[in-house]
């Protein structure tokens, strides 16, 4: 079983009002009897930074709406947003979540692809692109695209595409790859569950259901259980022997993911 938790950073969007550059129109001095009078100045924002304050609105409505679950607005803004600023990655992100939310993983796939190659350097989009392509079957390609993010100057949560390319190098069976970018993640974040739940497959796939053990449980503390992490964690106890942990495991999952479908003990957990 394929621990399939991929930690995915979505939009690193710096929706925050830009700091403006201002541009400063100094007025005419004036001279009354003799005396100059105190000079006048009108601050104004220029063209450009007024067009890269546009954007920034623009995607705050979007991933507003997108939170609130418009996907028709969300879009709509991006589009605008992307029609100011045709080289902004993070449009073109926005466009990719609103694809995905609609099941339409092909479309956004080719924007994910687009934002990192607008961005080759900001990890973010680089790790997004290799999670779609881990989670729409091709693990082997996206784990270039994780080294990329991994090597991004001024990336700064490397941890999370270590442990993305751990868990795919799992899925094409590259155990040697997947343990290095697993540690290394853990070791920038012990609580990490994408990395907790790949080494717990690791070692399980291993036959050292004791270090799965372990790295299970350590995986069930750290965030909300899925029907793979309690399966897996019960076809760990039935390797060591406890049938009754097994059986413990599997009565949550029937009582925490009631859909799940052919629920018993060392056997297929679904969907």
């Amino acid at each position: 079983m394929r621990h399939k938790a991929i930690c995915l950073l979505l939009i690193p969007l710096l929706l925050a009002t830009a700091c403006s550059r201002f541009t400063f129109v100094r007025s005419k001095m004036e001279r009354k009897d003799g005396e100059q009078r105190s000079q006048d100045y009108s601050v104004k924002d220029s063209p450009e930074v007024k067009r890269r304050q546009s954007v920034q609105m623009m995607l705050a409505r979007s991933v507003q709406r997108l939170q609130a679950g418009d996907l028709e607005t969300a879009e709509k803004e991006a589009h605008a947003a992307l029609k100011l600023a045709p080289d902004s990655a993070d449009a073109v992100t926005m466009l990719a979540v609103v694809a995905d939310r609609r099941g339409q993983a092909e479309v956004a796939g080719q924007h994910y692809r687009r934002a990192a190659e607008l961005s080759p350097r900001q990890g973010s989009a680089q790790n997004n692109y290799g999670t779609w392509l881990c989670a729409n079957g091709f693990a082997a390609e996206s784990l270039v695209w994780f080294d990329r993010a991994i090597q991004a100057p001024g990336y700064g949560t490397p941890e999370v595409a270590q442990a993305n390319a751990g868990n795919c190098a799992l899925a094409v069976g590259q155990l040697e790859r997947a343990e290095g970018d697993l540690r290394k993640a853990l070791s920038r974040d012990p609580a990490n569950t994408t990395a907790l739940g790949a080494m717990a497959e690791l070692e399980f796939r291993r036959q050292q259901y004791l270090a799965a053990r372990a790295f299970v449980e350590r995986r069930l503390a750290a965030g909300p259980a899925s029907v793979a992490v309690l399966k897996l964690a019960s076809q760990i106890e039935e390797r060591l022997g406890d049938k009754a942990a097994a059986s413990r495991y599997v009565q949550r999952i029937r009582a925490e993911f009631p859909d799940a479908r052919d629920v018993t003990t060392g056997g297929n957990a679904g969907p």
